[in-house]
């Protein structure tokens, strides 16, 4: 024997290792009974019972009826924190500069951005447009803990903060945001 046949050889004993029915309760004549599989077999879990109607009947049974399909549970909604009463709202604050002839391109409510499956910042509303950014948070605390965060690329009064960090607003336009704000309350 070559060295070169020992692959095959041992393509060979696995091939017969296999077909030799390890565990298999058939004596390989082909007039044997066949086998349970291990698809129509119990799975080892106690089956209901199936209680008769009221009428007497017995309804199907579960293998009769077929399976039941199993889908993922959802994940819960997110639960932003309320907003102060005392502050406006994100909308209430775009709208503000809308009328007060500001630029708020592409305005987009992304509040579910607050919440544990977005950014997580904590607030409770949150409106992007091309020009600023509005949050509306929980208390004037966290709005100022994320104020200062954001340096000098944010502006805060009160719950409310705008933020200037991926706006296309110059530096000298926000002033203009910051004024209308103030205003709001």
């Amino acid at each position: 024997m070559t060295t070169r046949n020992l692959p095959a050889l041992g393509i060979l004993l696995v091939a017969v290792a296999l077909t030799a029915g390890c565990g298999s309760d058939d004596d390989g004549s082909p007039n044997a009974t066949p086998s349970v599989s291990s698809e129509a077999a119990p799975t080892g879990l106690p089956t209901p019972l199936a209680a008769p109607s009221p009428d007497g009947a017995t309804p199907p049974s579960a293998a009769a009826q077929g399976k039941t399909e199993r889908r993922p549970a959802s994940p819960p909604p997110v639960v932003l924190p309320k907003r102060p009463t005392s502050a406006p709202a994100a909308k209430q604050v775009v709208e503000a500069f809308r009328a007060a002839g500001l630029k708020v391109p592409h305005p987009k409510d992304r509040s579910v951005d607050c919440g544990p499956d977005g950014l997580g910042l904590g607030c409770s509303e949150l409106i992007a447009t091309d020009a600023v950014t509005v949050y509306v948070f929980p208390d004037e605390t966290s709005a100022s803990d994320i104020a200062e965060t954001w340096g000098g690329q944010s502006y805060q009064r009160g719950a409310v903060v705008l933020n200037y960090l991926e706006a296309k607003t110059s530096a000298a336009d926000r002033p203009r945001y910051e004024k209308v704000l103030k205003g709001l309350r």
